[in-house]
């Protein structure tokens, strides 16, 4: 069993950056790792995700603006986070999947005036 732990959320003005990090208790070698997000009575929705051979797939809507990354020798994954709006605010998780998928506990971002 892996868990997740995020850091790195927060509060940020429009246009913005913050990096999210999200630590693992064990390897995240074999794993596809990715970045989610969810509003208040929303479904969650991919954001990005980058395999163990370090492919990445970026949702339309932060495509250009945010960047996933993975360090395997530290057990983390990352999400740069540029140019950010107001629409981008909400809870992020962050996840490992394999046969099973595990969860961080989600990091709050708002981006406000």
């Amino acid at each position: 069993q892996v868990r997740l732990v995020e850091s790195g959320g927060g509060l940020v003005q429009p246009g913005g950056s913050l990096r999210l990090s999200c630590a693992a208790s064990g390897p995240l070698t074999f794993y596809a790792v990715g970045w989610y997000r969810q509003a208040p009575g929303e479904q969650r929705e991919l954001v990005a995700t980058i395999t163990s051979g370090g492919s990445t797939v970026y949702a339309d809507s932060v495509k250009g603006r945010f960047t996933i990354s993975r360090d395997n020798a530290k057990n983390s994954m990352y999400l740069q986070m540029n140019s950010l709006k107001p629409e981008d605010t909400d809870v992020y998780y962050c996840n490992a999947n394999d046969c099973v998928s595990y969860w961080g506990q989600g990091a709050q971002v708002t981006v406000s005036s």
